[in-house]
């Protein structure tokens, strides 16, 4: 019985995630705009869980690189009013746009020069009317079956605030490096501190093959290493290229046979590398950058040293930190 009711809550909030993404408007693209362009902060206010939910706005706001603060709407008419400066831009939360303690800041707020954007559940609310802009974030229902504590309301606000965050990392180009200087004590923050040569696998653990070689070997390697990719190299380990599973799944979709297919004729000439000196994070970017998973580490005559695959930098596997195990 628990475990049905907890699937009707899962499955209500799902909805509700699902009719917020086909209602979503071009309301939210200039709440975008409009932070994208602030010479200020995001300054976030909230009561109750709306309130709570804006702090966790907050926080993913600032560590992906838009600056952020969480302003009490009770503390902020006892002082803390003076933390909001005119460049800023103002989002008050309130899922019934009828919070008083939120009604009662906004035209001081306002008198600021704030930009003040409503996200709510209810477009014709008091807090609404009060907006520059409202960003409509209304659900069908609460999964509470009272239709009183707010769930499904919650997690839509919470999901609008990570769609948020994501579109502004992508407005503002903001990279794996950047995210590492923002979380320098997190696993990840450790692993983007790191050199390739810290994370890559070496010897046995690089899938090498010799030019010349017959496609099907290039197959039986790529099976046995798992890797999704095979090095070609010279007789003395000079990279000259590489196959990916997907090169191979394109050649054989055209192709009878790859019996007699030779791995110089379908390879990629030109691979992306990276030297085992290189920061992790710039290896990071690199993946981002062409959508791969996996690159040849080479010394500055391209000899093959090694390969650093993505679960490597994710923290799949074994972990060397400063030629430590971790």
């Amino acid at each position: 019985m628990m475990i049905e009711e907890a699937k009707t809550v899962l499955k209500t909030e799902a909805e509700g995630i699902l009719y917020l993404m086909d209602h979503i408007g071009h309301e939210f693209t200039e709440m975008a705009q409009y932070i994208s362009d602030c010479k200020g902060r995001v300054v976030i206010g909230g009561i109750g869980k709306s309130g709570l939910i804006g702090k966790k706005i907050v926080a993913t706001l600032n560590s992906t690189g838009t600056k952020s603060i969480f302003l009490h709407p009770v503390e902020a008419m006892h002082g803390d009013l003076g933390m909001v400066c005119k460049d800023d831009v103002f989002l008050a939360l309130s899922n019934s746009g009828e919070t008083q303690e939120l009604i009662q800041l906004i035209p001081n707020i306002r008198s600021l020069g704030c930009k003040i954007i409503a996200i709510t559940g209810n477009y014709q609310s008091t807090l609404a009317k009060m907006s520059d802009l409202v960003v409509d974030v209304h659900v069908p229902k609460e999964a509470c079956p009272l239709g009183l504590a707010p769930t499904t309301s919650t997690t839509a606000l919470l999901a609008i605030g990570d769609a948020l965050a994501v579109v502004l990392i992508n407005k503002k180009q903001f990279n794996s490096k950047d995210f590492k200087k923002f979380h320098p004590g997190g696993n990840l923050g450790q692993r983007l501190s790191c050199q390739v040569k810290d994370l890559m696998l070496t010897d046995e653990y690089i899938p090498i093959l010799k030019k010349q070689s017959l496609l099907i070997e290039a197959i039986r390697i790529m099976d046995a290493y798992r890797l999704g990719v095979v090095f070609v190299t010279e007789e003395d380990l000079t990279l000259i290229g590489l196959i990916t599973d997907g090169d191979i799944r394109h050649f054989i979709a055209q192709h009878v046979t790859v019996t007699t297919q030779i791995v110089d004729d379908i390879m990629t000439k030109t691979p992306k590398m990276i030297l085992p000196d290189a920061p992790v994070y710039d290896a990071l970017n690199i993946m981002e950058q062409y959508q791969i998973t996996v690159l040849p580490v080479v010394d500055k005559e391209k000899k093959i040293k090694g390969t650093l695959h993505l679960h490597e930098i994710l923290g799949k596997g074994a972990f060397k930190f400063y030629g430590t195990d971790l």
